[in-house]
């Protein structure tokens, strides 16, 4: 019974080590991603991306397009998530389709982590050299050190060509010019294929000792002690003095073959340089707000006042990347991402031009798909239901002013 037992032990032993080989070697393909994985009031009351440009829909391997605009580090961010202290500029994209070859904050190279300042804008780019042949959803995001990634509006690029011609050449502090993509790649090769060896190696020694259910039965009884031998130890030593001896080898051969090398740099960029947005000089006082959940709108109350020395209408409400507009006032003809703008999105029971002066009380409806469709209306289920957004003013000279909003949100079910 005991050999039998031994038998089903090791066969299922044997089976769990095969699985989790080929899960190593197995990577199903994402077909999208994005930020609908993300809690609503994350996106709406952290970072608001607005202005965006994907310079290229399409672009073959090798050439490069640009992810551009502004975002504002919203004044109002969330207790439950720890401040953008420590941020890094980066891309959400399904794998490495693109290599990230230059990210500028305010005009100034950022290859490492930023401080970010509550309340301000910030103007971007991201530099993308494409790799691999595909259609990829491709997304601004900013990692936030305690945060986590706070993924912004996505839109389908193509990536045209063939990826065994993609190159990475880069010229090292020497001179020397390489290509990143396939530098020192049999070595990466050698050292996987050397430890994955000795991590089988010592796997298999295992296989003949008695498995699972034994050694339960062993431990539960008191008798782990016998489970392992003096020989045992022994080769235990082994493993743990000739892994050291390898380590040690390979440093020093590595040391002696690039006597020249700089670390990783990981020091924080301070005092970035922030965007200023022409002063606002609409006020905005929220009275209430109702998301209906059956017809997938949300409706605000919304006192406006100008104190500008021009009339102005109001043209569009940016939150969580989805922009709603009033066709009336603004049309987009950035081309956008269709399942992110609400064209007619937005209507205001009062949108004639509010007067110099004029103080007037309306009601703004924001309807699209776009509430379920992103998930955004799971906000109302959250212990704290706010919404935050960007609301967009237009003069009749066509200038812009920006106007942040921040509130209650309470569910209506009729």
């Amino acid at each position: 019974m005991k050999i039998i037992k031994d038998k089903v032990a090791k066969l299922s032993f044997v089976a769990l080590l095969v699985a989790m080989t080929a899960a190593m070697f197995y990577a199903p393909t994402a077909s999208a991603h994005g930020e609908k994985s993300q809690a609503a009031f994350m996106r709406m009351r952290t970072i608001h991306w607005f202005d965006l440009n994907w310079s290229k829909e399409e672009v073959p391997v090798n050439e490069t397009m640009t992810i551009s605009g502004k975002f504002l580090v919203f004044a109002g961010w969330p207790e439950t998530v720890d401040k953008p202290e420590v941020s890094f500029l980066n891309v959400g994209i399904p794998g490495p389709v693109f290599i990230r070859a230059g990210s500028w904050i305010g005009g100034q190279l950022v290859p490492r982590s930023v401080s970010l300042e509550l309340g301000e804008v910030y103007e971007f780019k991201v530099l993308l050299k494409a790799r691999r042949p595909g259609d990829w959803h491709v997304h601004s995001m900013m990692n936030v050190q305690g945060g986590g990634p706070i993924i912004g509006p996505g839109k389908w690029v193509t990536i045209t060509g063939s990826m065994s011609e993609f190159v990475n050449p880069v010229t090292t502090l020497t001179g020397q010019t390489i290509n990143l993509e396939n530098y020192a790649l049999d070595n990466v090769y050698f050292w996987h294929a050397v430890w994955f060896a000795i991590a089988f190696a010592w796997l298999l020694f295992w296989i003949k000792r008695p498995l699972f259910v034994p050694r339960h039965i062993a431990v539960s009884t008191g008798k782990a002690d016998s489970l392992i031998s003096a020989g045992d130890k022994k080769i235990g030593m082994l493993f743990g003095v000739g892994t050291m001896v390898i380590v040690a080898a390979s440093m020093g051969a590595t040391n002696e073959k690039y006597p020249v090398t700089t670390p990783l740099q990981a020091g924080l960029l301070r005092g970035m340089k922030t965007y200023q947005m022409p002063e606002a000089n609409v006020s905005v006082k929220v009275d209430d707000a109702t998301y209906r959940v059956p017809g997938r709108a949300m409706q605000m109350t919304l006192t406006i006042t100008n104190n500008g020395d021009s009339a102005v209408r109001l043209g569009e409400f940016n939150t969580a990347g989805v922009r709603f507009l009033d066709p009336a006032v603004h049309e987009d003809d950035t081309a956008y991402p269709d399942d992110l703008l609400a064209e007619e999105g937005l209507t205001v029971s009062d949108n004639s031009p509010l007067a110099p002066g004029e103080t007037r009380t309306v009601e703004v409806t924001a309807s699209d798909a776009a509430w379920e469709v992103y998930r955004l209306a799971d906000l109302i289920y959250d212990p704290d239901s706010r919404f935050a957004g960007l609301l967009f003013f237009w003069d009749e000279k066509g200038n812009r002013q920006l106007v942040t909003v921040d509130a209650p949100l309470i569910p209506t079910f009729i």
